[in-house]
Order: C-alpha cells, then structure tokens, then sequence
C-alpha cells in the first residue's frame, strides 16, 4: 500500500471510530472494543546489598526459569530505566517482572506451578524485598 493510501485509510479509520490512536487514549494492542482483558502479574525485587555485580547478574536466571512455566501470554523483565529523578518515580528496585495471563486461572496456576516454586527455592536467597500487583488490564 503506497503512503499516501495508507495515511487516507488510516485517517478515515481514525474519524469513523474503527480506530482510537494511543495518543487520543485509545490502545494499540487492541483494535475493537471486544477485546478482552488481560491479567497482568507485575513484580519488584530488592535484591540484598551485599550482592556483588556478578550475583545481582546471576539472579537473571530466576527470570529464565520462571518464563518456562506454561500459560504464561507474555513476559518481560529488567532493570531500573535511570528515568529521570522526580517525587514519583520509585527506582530503587532492582529488578522488576511483568507476566501476562489470558486468564485469572492461568495466574493462579502459575502461583503454584512446580518451576515458579523450585525457581523461588533456587533464588528467593538473593533478594531481601518482594512487592506483586496483580491488576486487570483493559
């Protein structure tokens, strides 16, 4: 599709309200109202202080293990972004984890699941803080 075709359909998109651009609220990832939502398990961990760089690196593999549990939709982890410092920005968790679940039975079978009880067996060690939201995404 040439540009020109695609910025003409996307606009009449956008205007007849098949569309809502995320900079007008709308969300990207869903393109009709009848989508559904999504569980989303976000989690931050303050690992100990007397880590050495090679440890906090090593914690890494709790990540590994758990992204194998099955029902998992998506997931990611990471460290603090180095966001500039403002009254709301909390970066002093080391990592974080986001998984995401078509389902609330999914996470529930994640909770108990053998690999995420062996992986915080394995792991739970290095860190000296754990905070989990579990929230509903539209």
């Amino acid at each position: 599709m040439k540009r020109r075709n695609f910025v003409k359909t996307a606009t009449a998109a956008v205007a007849a309200g098949t569309v809502v651009p995320a900079w007008a609220g709308g969300h990207p990832e869903k393109e009709s109202p009848a989508a559904e939502s999504v569980v989303n398990h976000y989690v931050l961990f303050w690992l100990r202080k007397d880590l050495t760089e090679d440890q906090v690196e090593e914690f890494a593999g709790f990540f590994e293990m758990l992204r194998t549990v099955p029902g998992i939709h998506k997931f990611y982890y990471g460290k603090p972004a180095g966001s500039k410092p403002r009254d709301v920005v909390d970066n002093s968790f080391t990592y974080n984890l986001m998984i995401q679940f078509k389902t609330l039975e999914e996470l529930e079978v994640y909770g108990v699941h053998p690999t995420h009880m062996e992986a915080i067996a394995q792991y739970s060690h290095f860190w000296e803080k754990v905070v989990v939201h579990d929230s509903v995404l539209k």
